[in-house]
């Protein structure tokens, strides 16, 4: 990951730790050596330590005292507040957008769908995942929304993990393409019925997913009490 002009030492290895957490390059459970990231990007291992206590403090990186530094399982209870956080907030944003989203925008969502279509035909699964990502935030932002966005995605990080273990494995993509096609064409039509059955349908399907997902990779998971 290249490191971004003005961007601190604390800055540029927080944001590669978090990326490589969050696109499962680095997987749940998998140990975190401060030692190899140091010699890697060649830098002190003191902002590599800032780094982890941000990480720590957003439920993404466990430290256990003369065990070791770890990528946190993916912990199932999180995964269902984020999706009660998602489908609340995503529901009232695609009645809005519905009646009073930005016509400039339109293009953008297209755009992203063209691109996701291209991503299944190519087999690019994690830029299929980017390209997700990037259609829901430019709804949020067609209706002046992009905060309360940014705060979903903070808020998201083991859903969005699950999503990405998903979505990277191949799990029903022209499915997924086909729901966010129905948004779309939602807001065009200005038929908010529609868009709440869209989004209904589409973040519902992490739920259906994630019993296949326990059972396929039973190591990412944290062990349900």
């Amino acid at each position: 990951m290249n490191r971004l002009p003005q961007e601190s030492s604390r800055e540029y290895v927080y944001r590669m730790i978090r990326s490589n957490i969050m696109d499962l390059k680095y997987a749940p459970g998998s140990t975190i050596s401060e030692n190899e990231i140091a010699g890697s990007l060649n830098i002190s291992r003191t902002p590599i330590r800032e780094a982890i206590i941000r990480l720590v403090n957003e439920k993404l990186i466990d430290v256990f005292p003369q065990r070791g530094t770890y990528v946190s399982l993916i912990d199932i209870h999180h995964v269902e507040e984020s999706k009660f956080i998602r489908e609340t907030l995503e529901r009232r944003v695609m009645q809005i957008a519905c009646v009073d989203f930005r016509q400039d925008d339109l293009f953008q969502l297209q755009k992203y769908l063209m691109m996701q279509e291209l991503c299944i035909q190519e087999k690019r699964f994690f830029q299929f995942y980017e390209y997700d990502s990037n259609l829901h935030g430019a709804i949020f932002a067609g209706c002046n929304k992009e905060k309360t966005w940014d705060m979903i995605q903070q808020m998201s990080t083991h859903y969005n993990r699950v999503r990405c273990l998903g979505i990277s494995h191949g799990y029903e993509l022209p499915e997924l393409l086909a729901e966010h096609r129905a948004m779309v064409n939602a807001i065009i039509s200005r038929d908010s019925v529609a868009g709440k059955h869209a989004v209904d349908r589409h973040l519902n399907k992490v739920r259906l997913d994630l019993p296949k997902m326990m059972r396929e990779f039973p190591e990412y998971f944290t062990k349900i009490d």
